[in-house]
């Protein structure tokens, strides 16, 4: 096949369709945001923890339930697992969800990295120190 060049040259090219099945980008997102939705649960199972007693000790019980050693590590096994549970969670539902839809790969990225940044800065003693602080009153 020959095409025109805007000087006026022939130039001769080639294209082979690929014989590859295109794969939707919604399998993609799903990946990107099941990872955002784990973190983010981590995030803030971490604030309650520290803003609540009760919900701290009902956090620890969650790890002791099935990760061995959880006792030597406090609730930090719980808040694992409830960030495990909605990691995977959260995959399960957004691949069947999203999996079909032809989305843009790159706009939900950088969703992803933003979510990702706010879910980190939430980890941050700090923060997570500040919300608590406002979670409970003072």
């Amino acid at each position: 096949m020959a095409e025109t060049k805007p000087d006026g040259n022939n130039v001769e090219v080639a294209y082979t369709p690929s014989s590859r099945e295109r794969i939707p980008g919604g399998i993609a997102v799903a990946a990107f945001l099941a990872a955002f939705v784990g973190t983010f649960t981590l995030a803030v199972v971490n604030v309650f923890t520290v803003a609540s007693k009760d919900f701290n000790a009902w956090v620890h019980g969650v790890g002791k339930l099935w990760m061995p050693g959880a006792a030597g590590i406090g609730p930090y096994s719980g808040k694992e697992t409830l960030a495990l549970i909605g990691w995977l969670g959260g995959w399960i539902v957004l691949h069947f969800v999203l999996r079909k839809k032809d989305l843009e790969v790159g706009r939900w990225f950088v969703a992803f990295l933003v979510g990702l940044g706010i879910a980190t800065t939430l980890i941050w003693p700090p923060v997570y120190e500040h919300l608590a602080e406002l979670i409970k009153g003072h």
